[in-house]
């Protein structure tokens, strides 16, 4: 899903919302999310996951097409970690696709 379809299908959910407002919306949670970690805060959306920033030390990186080392500076990169009532989701559909994948009859060979 990208950006867009996730605007409008909260639109369709909320029809008394303009979809220019729940764009508007939309960008301004994502703004703030983004701001938060350039500040080095952690977001965390109870349910959801946890945004933090994790810094990665400057090292010795090699080309790979003529094999030569070269400096790789340090680098700030965002992570997620899945909250445990939504990991706790995703593994519930998974489980219960695999049942229904178990339960059906076999074909004889």
């Amino acid at each position: 899903m990208i950006k867009s379809e996730l605007v409008q299908r909260i639109a369709e959910h909320n029809p008394h919302l303009y979809q220019r407002d729940v764009e508007n919306i939309v960008n301004a949670i994502l703004d703030e999310i983004v701001a938060a970690l350039a500040r080095g805060d952690r977001v965390e959306l109870r349910g959801f996951g946890a945004f933090s920033v994790k810094h990665r030390p400057a090292r010795a990186g090699r080309n790979p097409r003529t094999g030569e080392h070269v400096p790789v500076d340090q680098k700030s990169v965002p992570f997620f970690k899945t909250g445990k009532e939504m990991r706790e989701r995703l593994n519930r559909d998974e489980a219960e696709a695999g049942a229904s994948k178990t339960d059906a009859p076999k074909a004889d060979a």
